[in-house]
This record gives structure tokens, C-alpha cells and sequence, in this order.
């Protein structure tokens, strides 16, 4: 799912969508890093105003970041706080 479209810009889905289809387990692993739009859509640089860089704030504040292949990944499914 690319989160914010394929610009980042695009306000689907809204942070509590994201956080309802984590919570059910429909997605499992989030990737950071990705500037706006991309894998992440929006990632750590979207900044806060963007839907995209409040997923990606979300996630970075409640799970903790592997860094696998030189890609920043979240595991969804074990959180931290």
C-alpha cells in the first residue's frame, strides 16, 4: 500500500485508518525513508503536516526501526509503546 498515493499527497488512508488496519493486523511492516511518495509513501522526511508524515511519525514513535539491506523497516506487529 502506498501510503499518501503515489506522491505522497494524497490523504489516504487518514492516520486512525492506518491505525485501525494495524490494530487488525492487515499490515504487518512499514518501510521508512522514502521521501514523499514511494515505498512508505512519505516516510520520516514528509513532515508532520502531510497525512503521510503523520503515519510515518506515528510509527517511528511506537515501534522500533531495523535497518535491513540499507532500508529502514518497522515490524507493525510488535510494538513498543
Amino acid at each position: 500500500m502506498a501510503i499518501g498515493g503515489f506522491n505522497g499527497t494524497d490523504p489516504y488512508p487518514t492516520l486512525a485508518e492506518f491505525q485501525s488496519l494495524v490494530g487488525q493486523g492487515k499490515i504487518h511492516y512499514f518501510i521508512g525513508g522514502g521521501g514523499s511518495g514511494g515505498p512508505g509513501g512519505g516516510g520520516p522526511g514528509g513532515g508532520t503536516s502531510s497525512t503521510s508524515g503523520q503515519i510515518a511519525s506515528w510509527v517511528q514513535s511506537h515501534y522500533t526501526a531495523q535497518t535491513i539491506g540499507g532500508v529502514t523497516l518497522y515490524d507493525l506487529t510488535t510494538q513498543t509503546s
